[in-house]
């Protein structure tokens, strides 16, 4: 069973996740794409930027934790969501944008260059992907989670055969420059 499919895991994650939002991350998304655009959360976690996407965007959330999936459906039974793996996106609908912020560095190198296609063919003409990674050139594992972090060259390489790279700037999260905000085009 993974992290995110025990209680422990979860509620260990809500507590690191504390304090933690994407709000400078969909300033600059907004820059970029029009308010009531639509856009699909990958890892939606305890739903805390979907909230923040919601304010001007038309979401939908999702996660491949199921608890998640249930806790924000109590919480909001209205909302759009979908229990997804970000590698492969099983779902017919469309997106103007796919954001995801520190989701998809749980994805092996592999498996997240796998999931780029999919995420592609997921976009409507011209959108946009609005990802958030770590900066870095290792690959740590903490509690059965993986995360591999990014330099701005990898992800240049792994997103190049499907998007144009429209932002990409670091960031301070927990220390200086730290991590990566991508912002990319579908050709």
């Amino acid at each position: 069973m993974g992290f995110f499919e025990t209680e422990e895991g979860v509620q260990e994650y809500l507590e690191m996740a504390k304090g933690h939002d994407g709000r400078e991350l969909i300033e600059k998304l907004s820059e970029h794409l029009p308010a009531n655009s639509t856009v699909l959360e990958l890892g939606m976690g305890p739903g805390t930027d979907l909230e923040l996407l919601s304010k001007r965007y038309v979401v939908t959330g999702s996660d491949n934790s199921s608890l998640f999936i249930e806790a924000y459906r109590k919480a909001k039974p209205e909302a759009e969501l979908l229990l997804l793996d970000a590698v492969t996106l099983e779902t017919d609908r469309r997106f103007d944008c796919l954001f995801s912020n520190k989701v998809l560095h749980h994805l092996r190198r592999t498996d997240l260059e796998s999931s780029i296609p999919r995420q592609a063919e997921l976009l409507e003409e011209g959108g946009l992907l609005a990802h958030a990674f770590w900066h870095g050139s290792k690959i740590e594992e903490h509690g059965g989670l993986h995360f591999q972090y990014y330099e701005e060259s990898d992800l240049e390489e792994i997103f190049g055969d499907h998007f144009d790279v429209a932002l990409m700037e670091r960031y301070e999260e927990l220390e200086a420059a730290d991590s990566i905000f991508v912002i990319l085009r579908k050709r």
